[in-house]
């Protein structure tokens, strides 16, 4: 999914402070960005992604760009904000809360259907991860998920492109290795 034509008047919109375009935006990208992380580190996906978007909202006025060039600025953000967990994560290590003290409410805007569908995007966002070296996840997710070009994830990872190249095809096929047709179709 893409704002397409309209792109460059929503961007105007949102970076003068109209909420719905940015909500144009977030609709249009954060379902991707929220799979990246939920890839990349389960446990704090949401915050990670509120985080990005914040970040992305206080630099918004100073964006010039395309579409596409906006949806490698944002995961350049996001990914930006992955490191820096991971970072922090190594040097003060997290005890999980006790379930018992957490409330059993639900929010009243869940529907078990959008839980559903996010839940299956999930769970084979974090397949691909896991079968997958950090890089090799960062490439297919980046050029997947996010739908960016070989040149814009190379800008992100800090590579060549021939290397995300590479990546991308080994990737490609130690998951053609790990995974039938069957396992994808069910």
């Amino acid at each position: 999914m893409t704002v397409g034509a309209e792109f460059q008047s929503v961007l105007a919109a949102a970076q003068t402070g109209a909420e719905w375009a940015f909500a144009v935006l977030y609709r249009d990208l954060n379902p991707r960005l929220s799979r990246y992380f939920w890839a990349q580190a389960p446990s704090v996906a949401e915050d990670l992604a509120s985080e990005t978007w914040l970040a992305a909202a206080r630099r918004l006025p100073s964006f010039r760009g395309d579409e596409e060039a906006f949806r490698g600025w944002l995961f350049t953000i996001g990914r930006r904000r992955l490191i820096q967990h991971w970072r922090d994560s190594q040097r003060h290590p997290s005890r999980p809360a006790d379930p018992a003290t957490l409330s059993d409410g639900i929010a009243p805007d869940d529907t078990e259907a959008a839980a559903l569908d996010a839940a299956g995007a999930r769970e084979a966002a974090q397949a691909i991860a896991a079968a997958l070296s950090r890089d090799q996840a960062d490439v297919i997710l980046l050029r997947v998920l996010a739908g960016l070009s070989v040149d814009e994830v190379a800008r992100i990872l800090g590579k060549r492109p021939g290397a995300v190249r590479v990546l991308q095809h080994k990737a490609l096929r130690r998951l053609a290795g790990k995974f039938s047709l069957a396992e994808v179709t069910q």
